[in-house]
């Protein structure tokens, strides 16, 4: 029997024109879901004049590609810029705008909730955001089934901005504020197993594993060096590819370059991203000269081309759930070294698809880099187990996946209709 398409409703803290991966994977998966036949009902941040504006000239995949589809339809809930990051939204509170209403009038047969502590106010300790469960009340009034999609391990934000002693403070409630979020949804979904075991230790309700987190291993391709961004400079080249940060470590990646220069002196680290320590960073590496390039945002087939060409992938975050740009690097042919944490180690596998290093140990980085850039025997081994090591989670196998947990709640609930006057 074949299964009837769904009406889904989605919500997202995140979307383009805002760069993030959950703005990306979004949109990915909504299209996805369009291609399969489901009709999806897209709830995402407004842009406004309340943000800069190179914001809104961004040339990101958005409505408008998904516009084209007859079963689409959207709503952009009001926002304001999130307080610590001017670049990224927070909803206006459940006093502006009505999640509940948005529902009736769709009637969906499954909710899901993209970063649903980010929804309430987690990113902004709970002084902004929409101040409660996000599409919880409609569904609890309905019997609609609602997931709840986690991206960001917030708890390792927290640590990271509070540092261990305010951080050892809040401890003892974090259990609970974390039972709290979860306990609102039908269930909670992590792609990386390694998280899943921390947030239940932490009281998470109903969390099961779904690897939903994939990437496009078709786009992300070794044959991408054809959009080489610098064809013909030959130097050994170490990427890295997020948003400029405190979380995100880059710093460290700065900390670590005189210690690979010093063993590998042609060695070029470019930095491609953008984010509120984009000052700091350049001011940082001018003393560096040529040997570090900050080159800002990039799309398309040129980002694509960073992937191939890299020699390296760096990533130092230790804030990463199941990081989509380790998977891009991989399926791009590059080998990645990456900080250990929750999830890198079901990504990066030392010494054959790259290395893991001690977090917040430039000195540690540097080494893992050295060791791949002055052996070309095990670089070679590396990017030939780079792709392969990352194929199970191409797109389309872990969409499947999500799709087949969505109609499995479905199945199990026993939704209501509700008249809408």
């Amino acid at each position: 029997m074949t299964n009837q398409p769904l009406r889904i409703a989605l919500f997202t803290g995140l979307y383009a024109p805002f760069l993030t991966g959950v703005s990306v994977a979004v949109h990915q998966r909504v299209r996805w879901l369009l291609e399969q036949g489901h009709e999806v009902f897209l709830i995402h941040p407004e842009f406004n004049d309340k943000y800069p504006k190179q914001v809104g000239n961004r040339p990101m995949p958005g409505l408008e590609e998904l516009q084209k589809f007859p079963n689409f339809s959207s709503y952009a809930f009001p926002t304001q810029p999130l307080i610590f990051y001017k670049s990224l939204p927070q909803p206006l509170s459940y006093k502006h705008w009505s999640d509940t209403k948005l529902l009736l009038n769709f009637q969906p047969d499954i909710i899901v909730v993209e970063e649903s502590a980010q929804m309430r106010g987690a990113y902004s300790a709970f002084l902004q955001g929409y101040g409660r469960a996000v599409g919880v009340k409609y569904a609890k009034q309905t019997k609609t089934p609602i997931i709840s999609v986690f991206h960001t391990d917030i708890v390792a934000y927290i640590k990271y901005y509070l540092g261990s002693f305010f951080f050892s403070l809040l401890r003892p409630i974090i259990p609970l504020i974390v039972k709290q979020v979860s306990d609102a949804y039908t269930v909670n979904v992590f792609s990386s197993r390694e998280q899943l075991i921390k947030y239940n230790n932490l009281q998470c309700q109903r969390g099961e594993y779904l690897p939903y987190q994939g990437i496009n291993c078709e786009k992300f391709h070794p044959r991408n060096i054809c959009y080489d961004p610098i064809p013909g400079d030959r130097r050994p080249t170490i990427l890295f590819v997020g948003r400029i940060t405190a979380e995100k470590n880059v710093t460290q990646l700065i900390d670590a370059f005189p210690y690979i220069a010093a063993k590998i002196p042609d060695v070029h680290l470019v930095i491609v991203g953008s984010g509120p320590l984009d000052e700091q960073i350049k001011r940082r590496a001018q003393k560096f000269k040529s040997g570090i390039t900050i080159w800002g945002e990039s799309h398309g087939t040129e980002l694509l081309g960073w992937f191939a060409r890299a020699d390296v992938f760096v990533n130092p975050s230790v804030t990463e759930n199941f990081c989509t740009t380790n998977n891009e690097a991989l399926a791009s042919g590059t080998p990645v070294v990456a900080a250990l944490a929750p999830s890198t180690a079901e990504q990066v596998i030392p010494g054959h698809n790259g290395f893991l290093a001690e977090p917040n140990n430039p000195a540690d980085f540097a080494q893992k880099i050295i060791a791949i850039l002055e052996n070309p025997e095990l670089k070679t081994a590396m990017t030939q187990n780079a792709r392969p090591s990352i194929l199970d989670f191409d797109w389309s196998v872990c969409q499947e996946k999500f799709e087949e947990k969505l109609y499995q709640l479905v199945a199990l609930s026993n939704k209501q209709k509700v008249k809408v006057n």
